[in-house]
């Protein structure tokens, strides 16, 4: 591709990803790439462990809202409306169990192609009550926005969707669901798990009364550290039955049989947090909130623009969105053979993946060369014999 300043942008915040030297790291949409600091801030809680014992959690425990504030910065959350859990599933299933399901209001909307984890919590909840109602995407790639709205009424408790969603990266128009879902008295819960890091994100202003998302992706945080946003106003209002002792307004007084809620979002928190990944994903939230979302999302543009130009050149589909406004940070494409093109790509370090109907991902994120775009293609075709279609 031509030289691009907006392409060429934030390289010099490469030199923090020394794993980026060996390998074309495509695959940030699943797994973003290791920063080295991680190894010293990972050192660190051992150290904590090995030097102080049981009074490492002196040092552990503050650990989570501190990171938790990394996120609020980054999400624009109010201080104090953000906690760290272990993954979306958990975090799903903790809200899920905050609702009951009564006749007149039992109905959870979502997207068909929602991811299937989230589908599996909601659809638990049958068990309970609750009935799923999902919204078809007529092309695979988007469910249309007035269809969400459509389906959202006054029999609506929760609507758990995707804010960009994962096989197809297609941006949802969030904002217009949202206001939806509270005119009629619903919750959205805006799972950002493929948006956080890589669009720009206010939740604040979006007026959602959940978030979600965590930090394996664009965050470079690896598993482990997932978050929480829950809107201010209803921080207290809810009260979990899948909980723990950490969501106790006192966890180590001991206070036995009934749980007594935290009046701070540590009510959600439930059992003993996993603090190791805490320090994990402290390196990439604190690069992504230095950066910027705004500038990583101008470059992503770039990027990936530059992607759709080449699979259009090779004739492959494409099954992203091409408008900027709906495609979030990664670009999806396939062909005849592409699951097993996509294996030798991995064997060779350039790092994508496949989807089942879907085909195959790839995201250039801050850290990528606009020179690896035209390497990462260039393999593709010698792996496919030099051709296109």
């Amino acid at each position: 591709m031509r030289a691009d300043p907006v392409a060429d942008s934030l390289i010099e915040y490469r030199a923090q990803f020394p794993a980026l030297e060996t390998c074309v790291h495509f695959i940030s949409h699943a797994l973003g790439c290791v920063p080295a600091a991680a190894r010293d801030d990972l050192n660190e809680f051992f150290e904590l462990w090995q030097t102080k014992s049981i009074s490492a959690w002196g040092d552990w425990l503050p650990e989570i809202d501190r990171s938790a504030a990394r996120i609020a910065k980054i999400i624009s959350a109010t201080p104090g409306t953000v906690t760290m859990m272990q993954n979306v599933s958990g975090v799903m299933a903790t809200l899920a169990s905050c609702f009951d399901y009564l006749p007149e209001r039992n109905n959870v909307v979502y997207e068909a192609t929602q991811f299937p984890t989230v589908s599996y919590v909601w659809q638990a909840e049958q068990r309970r009550g609750a009935r799923c109602v999902l919204v078809p995407s007529i092309d695979g790639i988007k469910v249309e926005t007035q269809a969400m709205l459509d389906a959202i009424d006054e029999h609506t408790l929760v609507v758990p969707m995707s804010h960009v969603m994962f096989a197809s990266a297609y941006i949802q128009d969030a904002k217009a669901i949202i206001a939806k879902a509270k005119s009629v008295g619903a919750h959205v819960i805006l799972d950002c798990y493929q948006s956080v890091g890589a669009v720009p994100l206010d939740v604040v202003d979006l007026g959602v009364s959940f978030a979600c998302g965590g930090s394996a992706k664009y965050l470079c945080g690896g598993p482990g550290a997932a978050w929480l946003y829950v809107r201010q106003d209803l921080i207290e209002q809810f009260a979990p039955r899948v909980t723990g002792w950490f969501g106790n307004e006192a966890p180590f007084a001991f206070t036995m049989p009934e749980q007594t809620y935290a009046e701070t979002m540590w009510r959600y928190l439930g059992g003993t947090p996993a603090v190791a990944a805490l320090y994990q994903a402290r390196a990439g939230q604190r690069i992504v909130g230095e950066i910027g979302v705004r500038k990583i999302r101008e470059k992503s543009l770039v990027m990936t623009a530059a992607c759709i130009a080449w699979i259009d050149e090779l004739g492959f589909k494409l099954n992203s969105p091409r408008a900027d406004h709906e495609r979030g940070a990664a670009v999806v494409f396939d062909f005849v053979g592409s699951a097993d093109v996509c294996r030798e790509l991995g064997r060779r370090k350039f790092y994508c993946d496949h989807r089942p109907t879907a085909g195959i991902r790839i995201s250039p994120h801050f850290y990528a060369k606009a020179e690896e775009i035209e390497l990462f293609f260039g393999e593709l075709k010698k792996i496919r014999g030099g051709r296109g279609r």
